[in-house]
């Protein structure tokens, strides 16, 4: 299921706003990872999944979005994850440190949480303290609205150094920020690489 949901995403991203760009690929790292990136549209974990193939990933979602019984199917399907984001419970963080101890998948995670928050939360760093990956930087530069797809704005998704964090380090309050900066100084180098004037615009803040 997880291979077809990405050859569909492939022909009916591709026609629609062109060929995406995928910048300094050769910066994954072998293995598995977590992949963590700023949250910018509904679609950018398509583009993401996409500009790391063939690695698969498992993804994590609230639980909302299962709600509806043939979306969850296909969720499930395509390796995602509920979360319930008022009260997140022990599994929140034991599942995704499973599939990246005991499988060939890696993680796609958004530290922010939502797309209308820039504020790190520390899932991603806990989690990959307990697997052992390395949290691997990318961000998303292009269309951000369905209709702004079929403007033809190219989709750029640039590829940052691996994290990897130190075994001593201690997930207090310190210790998070200071992993929650590197992330952050890792997503403004990465968003300059590819346009040293880009300047994210919540699309919802536009309406």
């Amino acid at each position: 299921m997880y291979s077809f949901l990405k050859f569909l995403c492939r022909i009916i991203l591709y026609p629609i706003n062109g060929m995406p760009k995928f910048e300094n690929k050769q910066r994954i790292p072998e293995g598995n990872y977590i992949l963590v990136a700023p949250h910018r549209t509904w679609f950018d974990p398509l583009y993401f999944a996409l500009a790391a193939s063939p690695k698969e990933f498992a993804f994590i979602a609230k639980k909302e979005l299962f709600k509806n019984p043939l979306l969850a199917y296909v969720l499930r399907h395509a390796n995602v994850l509920s979360v319930d984001r008022e009260n997140p419970g022990p599994s929140v963080i034991k599942e995704p440190v499973k599939i990246l101890q005991n499988s060939d998948k890696s993680l796609i995670i958004f530290p922010s949480g939502t797309r209308h928050s820039q504020a790190l939360k520390g899932g991603a760093t806990l989690i990959a303290k307990l697997s052992k990956a390395p949290l691997l930087p990318a961000v998303y530069q292009g269309p951000l609205t369905f209709k702004s797809l079929f403007s033809r704005k190219k989709a750029v998704i640039n590829f940052g150094d691996p994290i990897y964090l130190d075994k001593s380090i201690k997930l207090n309050e310190e210790g998070q920020k200071a992993v929650e900066q590197q992330m952050q100084d890792a997503f403004d180098k990465l968003d300059k690489e590819i346009n040293p004037d880009f300047k994210y615009v919540d699309p919802s803040s536009e309406k």
